[in-house]
């Protein structure tokens, strides 16, 4: 596995932190039996995309539903 730093200068204790992260994570993957159900990462819940309240209907609701970038 390469690990590269893209952006940034990260010290030498920020590096082994996050490699530690990322270590731990393969070694939970990896000892996981073959088969078991994958628990979904918060990132990718849809609940965090919808956070706001759905308009309300009226003559211009129609417009409302755009979802700006």
């Amino acid at each position: 596995m390469v690990i590269k730093v893209v952006k940034g200068n990260p010290t030498p204790e920020e590096l082994a932190a996050a490699l530690a992260v990322v270590q731990a994570r393969a070694a939970a993957l990896a000892s996981a039996p073959p088969g078991a159900p994958r628990v979904a990462d918060a990132w990718s819940a849809p609940a965090r995309v919808a956070r706001r309240t759905l308009p309300q209907p009226g003559p211009r609701a129609w417009a409302r539903t755009y979802w700006p970038g």
